[in-house]
């Protein structure tokens, strides 16, 4: 792996007596792109909250770029884009105008501010929406109004929750084909539920059962685990094993 951009070491979260992540460690270097996935529950949005710094962890360190995420929190969240789940927005805001109130708050001004919203509104196929009321828009638009509000400062680690959720096939086919052109310059990692979307875009993936990690590895060492005959996709019958145990993965 190169240099880490991501390090999380030891990461847990408790709510009460429930433990959400429990002792989670992992790194993610420039250039890869990790999926993180894992059944409801498992503690993949919650992970993916104390990574960004938008949830305190009860344990655990956070590096990103080499910035302590609880010691210099504002220097750390320079350096990361992040699509939420559900990409909230200013419903009354249009994209255009809600873009350049993210680039404002980014410290962009002028005419890079104005370059660079329109940028990511090509790159994001948001042209022909721009000047549409946010709350006017379908599910898939505003998530592309999320995605857009995420590398609007293009930042070097780029955290995305479920990227592709309410696209249409054709949408999924540009946002992934997008999220493989940032990868050579950046850390990614994106959680979601959908095992195609780590046999497509993905160069390596972490599953998380019950808070803990169960499986790290590249996508073919995933699918490998599948046995012979099975029937029924690889990743599905893998992931399946995985995640109705109480195995954790020691590599």
């Amino acid at each position: 792996m190169s240099t880490p951009m991501i390090e999380i070491q030891n990461l847990s979260k408790r709510f009460g007596s429930f433990v959400a992540v429990d002792g989670v460690s992992f790194q993610v270097g420039r250039g890869e792109v990790l999926g993180f996935l894992g059944p409801n529950g498992a503690g993949k949005s919650t992970t993916m909250k104390m990574a960004t710094g938008f949830l305190s962890p009860t344990a655990g360190s956070i590096r990103i770029c080499g910035l302590d995420m609880l010691a210099d929190p504002l220097a750390a969240k320079s350096k990361i884009g992040y699509l939420p789940e559900g990409a909230p927005a200013y419903p009354d805001m249009t994209p255009q105008e809600f873009l350049e109130f993210a680039a404002a708050i980014r410290g962009l001004s002028g005419e890079q501010k104005r370059a660079r919203v329109d940028q990511v509104i090509a790159l994001v196929h948001l042209e022909s929406h721009r000047h549409r009321p946010i709350e006017k828009l379908s599910k898939g638009f505003k998530r592309r109004v999320g995605l857009a509000q995420a590398i609007l400062h293009d930042p070097e680690v780029l955290i995305m929750d479920e990227p592709t959720d309410g696209l249409d096939p054709n949408q999924k086919y540009e946002v992934r084909k997008l999220i493989k052109s940032m990868a050579v310059n950046k850390a990614i990692v994106l959680s979601t539920h959908i095992l195609e979307e780590v046999k497509a875009v993905c160069t390596r993936a972490i599953i998380v059962n019950r808070g803990k990690i169960v499986f790290d590895g590249t996508p073919a060492e995933f699918e490998a685990r599948a046995p012979k005959g099975a029937g029924e996709p690889a990743m599905d019958v893998v992931f399946r094993s995985l995640t109705t145990s109480d195995a954790v993965a020691t590599a």
